[in-house]
């Protein structure tokens, strides 16, 4: 039974990095013609929907979702996540897909060399090791054509540094609060933080794209309640090496439908990064 549960799982997380991967396409699209802090906010108002209308349905309702001993610490990592959405979307406008995703991968490093300093884990000499490979590929990926770096090569990195803090927060409030409850405060806080920006950047949109907004707030929906489920069914350890999928799923989007090419280098470091992140996994688990 394990084993049809955990190849469940992994059949789960590759549909979820592929939604995923649609996602981040309709985003750039969005993007590309509207401000990212309207497309955040209205994405937003229907996942604060989504989170609400499953808290619901558990034992205890909302009341229970939202109880918490540590509301400040939750409010800031839904902050925390707006801030990345809307960093990670100015990436794929400035560099496109591919080489956003390409540096992006770094953020299990970066996950495992703070997981000592936050949540006092010990990290030994492996893992340093892998990290440091990994960082490698981040800088063979950064190494701009012509010689001249770019600034628009670090805003992914500034994101994967965002997504890998936001993560290891949601492990320590994990300490003392449910999933359902970090969830919830995820999608609301979030939702709020949203609003708040994202009012003052409002203009008219297209009936067209009000159709591919529609079609990013189900594909955001419908990509969280599968991971959810993944989880649910199979061990983290077991289905988080597949994740790297959505790094190949986002560049075929972003080769065939913007036209986006791989750089030779860019593929070289995408693969070293990967390999690292994979290894850090791997010695995760045999620690457990």
């Amino acid at each position: 039974m394990t084993e049809q549960n955990t190849k469940f799982g992994i059949w789960l997380m590759v549909l979820t990095t592929f939604v995923f991967a649609l996602q981040d396409g309709i985003s750039r699209h969005l993007s590309d013609s509207y401000n990212v802090y309207m497309v955040v906010m209205i994405r937003y108002w229907f996942f604060a929907a989504f989170v609400m209308a499953i808290a619901g349905r558990q034992a205890g309702g909302l009341k229970a979702a939202a109880a918490t001993t540590q509301p400040w610490l939750q409010i800031f990592r839904g902050v925390l996540l707006v801030a990345e959405i809307w960093v990670m979307i100015t990436a794929f406008v400035l560099l496109g897909l591919t080489e956003s995703h390409a540096v992006f991968t770094a953020y299990p490093l970066l996950v495992a060399a703070l997981s000592g300093p936050i949540l006092g884990e010990k990290v030994g000499w492996r893992r340093w090791s892998a990290i440091g490979v990994g960082f490698i590929g981040v800088i063979i990926i950064l190494q701009p054509s012509g010689g001249v770096f770019s600034p628009h090569a670090a805003v992914p990195l500034v994101a994967a540094l965002m997504f890998a803090l936001y993560g290891l927060l949601t492990r320590y409030v994990a300490r003392r609060d449910t999933a359902a409850t970090s969830f919830f405060w995820t999608g609301v806080s979030g939702a709020v933080t949203a609003t708040l920006v994202g009012a003052w950047f409002w203009e008219p949109m297209s009936a067209p794209d009000w159709g591919w907004m529609a079609l990013l707030c189900i594909t955001g929906a419908s990509g969280h309640y599968t991971l959810i489920k993944c989880y649910e069914v199979a061990e983290a350890s077991a289905v988080q090496p597949f994740a790297y999928l959505q790094l190949v799923f986002a560049s075929a989007l972003g080769m065939t439908v913007f036209n986006e090419t791989l750089r030779p280098n860019v593929a070289m470091g995408a693969v070293i990064i990967v390999a690292a992140g994979l290894f850090t996994l791997w010695r995760e688990r045999v620690k457990r």
